[in-house]
C-alpha cells in the first residue's frame, strides 16, 4: 500500500492508531466510537487544509489527497467524515467572513463536528431544487425544510445548512441542538455504514442573522459548486484508498492460497484481475492528483478536473471491489472484510457528490464546449 504524502505521516500515525484493526468492527455496529471522532477532530485530521492559525496543519489539495486516500484505505467510513468536515471548512474558509472563519474554524480543529446539508427528497443531483428556506426576522434568520442522507448529520455539532434566501441563496451555521431542528439517523445504508448518515428537518429553527455565511443574497450554483468541487476531490481520493486497500487485499490473499498444485496469483485468469487492479489504482491516483494540482493552483479547469477524478476513481473503486470478492471468494464475502466492505462503500461512491449519470452529462458538456 502507498504511503502517505510527504509531511503527512504524523497525521498518518494518528489515524492509523485510532483506527487500527477496529473499521470491520465499527461498520457492522454502524456506529463511529465518539472518542475516536473527537480525538480526530482535536487533532485537526478531518480537516488538515484548514491554515494553522485556525488549529489546521496547512496542506494542499495534494497532500491532503494522498493522505485522505490513506485514510480511506483503513475506514471508508471514517474517510467520509473526514470528507464532510474538510467541505464545512472550506465553506466557511472559502464564503465566511474574517469574523466568521475566526469563530468556527477552530471549533472545527479543536473536538466538534460538521456536517453540510445540501440534498433534500426533491433535490438529489438537481440541487437548483433546493427549497429549504432562510428568512430574516428581526435580528435572526429563521430556517425550515428538510434534508436528506445528510453525511456526519448523526455526529453533528454543527450544520452547515444550503437553502433560499430571498431572490438568492445563503448557507448558514446551524447548532444541531437548536430548538426546531430534529435529526433522524438513516437505518442500515449501504454503505459507509458508520458514516453516521441522517435525515434532518429544520421547523422554524431560529438563529443570530451573523450566521449566515457572508451574507445573505447569493448565488445558488455559486455557494454549490465550491463545496462540491471540495466534496468530489476528497471522494475520489478515498475512492483511490479504497483501491489500494484491494489490492493489498487481493494481491496477499492470491499469493497465500493454492490451488490445483500452485499459487492462485500464478493462474492467468487470476493474474489478469492483479493487473486490472494495478492499473485502475494507477488511473485514478493519476486522476486525483491532476485534479488537486488543478486546485492549488487555482486553474479554471479545476471543476472539470475534479468531476472527472470522482467519476473515474469511483468507476474504478466500484469495479476492483467487485472483482476483489471476485478473487478472494468466501474470504471476501464475509461482513466486516475488507473486501465486502470495499464492495458496499465504493458502490455509493457512484452516487454520492453527483452520480455517475450526472458526472457524464457535466463532462459531456465540457467536450462539446471544449472541442467542437
Amino acid at each position: 500500500m502507498s504511503e502517505p504524502a510527504a509531511g503527512t505521516d504524523e497525521l498518518a500515525r494518528t489515524v492509523a492508531d485510532l483506527v487500527g484493526d477496529q473499521a470491520g468492527e465499527w461498520d457492522r455496529a454502524g456506529v463511529l466510537p465518539d472518542d475516536v471522532l473527537r480525538k480526530c477532530s482535536a487533532s485537526g485530521v478531518l480537516c488538515a487544509e484548514v491554515p494553522r492559525e485556525f488549529g489546521g496543519h496547512a496542506l494542499s489539495s495534494a497532500a491532503n489527497g494522498e493522505f485522505t486516500a490513506h485514510v480511506g484505505s483503513l475506514c471508508s467510513s471514517l474517510r467520509s467524515v473526514m470528507t464532510s468536515q474538510g467541505m464545512a471548512a472550506w465553506s466557511v474558509q472559502r464564503l465566511g467572513t474574517a469574523s466568521q472563519r475566526q469563530a468556527v474554524l477552530p471549533r472545527l480543529t479543536g473536538g466538534e463536528l460538521a456536517a453540510v446539508a445540501f440534498s433534500e427528497p426533491g433535490a438529489g443531483s438537481d440541487l437548483n431544487a433546493i427549497s429549504t428556506t432562510i428568512r430574516a426576522e428581526g435580528g435572526d434568520v429563521v430556517i425550515d425544510g428538510r434534508k436528506k442522507w445528510i453525511t456526519v448529520g448523526r455526529y453533528a455539532d454543527l450544520l452547515i445548512v444550503f437553502g433560499r434566501y430571498g431572490e438568492g441563496a445563503a448557507a448558514v451555521v446551524v447548532p444541531s441542538d437548536a430548538p426546531g431542528v430534529r435529526i433522524e439517523p438513516v437505518a442500515d445504508p449501504l454503505g459507509c455504514r458508520a458514516a453516521g448518515h441522517a435525515d434532518i428537518e429544520f421547523s422554524s429553527v431560529r438563529v443570530p442573522a451573523d450566521q449566515v455565511l457572508g451574507g445573505p443574497g447569493q448565488s445558488l450554483p455559486m455557494l454549490v459548486t465550491a463545496a462540491l468541487t471540495y466534496g468530489r476531490i476528497s471522494v475520489a481520493w478515498g475512492c483511490v484508498g479504497i483501491l489500494r486497500a484491494c489490492l493489498q487485499s487481493a494481491a496477499r490473499h492470491t499469493t497465500s492460497r493454492r490451488q490445483f498444485g500452485r499459487k492462485l496469483a500464478e493462474h492467468q485468469l487470476v493474474a489478469r484481475h492483479l493487473a486490472d487492479l494495478v492499473v485502475a489504482e494507477q488511473v485514478a491516483a493519476q486522476a486525483c492528483a491532476a485534479a488537486s494540482r488543478a486546485r492549488d493552483e487555482g486553474a479554471p479547469e479545476m471543476f472539470v478536473k475534479s468531476v472527472a477524478a470522482k467519476h473515474i476513481s469511483a468507476t474504478h473503486a466500484a469495479r476492483a471491489a467487485a472483482t476483489t470478492v471476485q478473487l478472494m471468494a468466501s474470504a471476501g464475502a464475509q461482513d466486516g472484510a475488507v473486501a465486502a466492505r470495499a464492495y458496499r462503500d465504493a458502490k455509493l461512491m457512484e452516487i454520492i457528490e453527483g452520480t455517475n449519470e450526472i458526472c457524464q452529462l457535466i463532462l459531456a458538456d465540457h467536450a462539446v464546449a471544449e472541442w467542437a
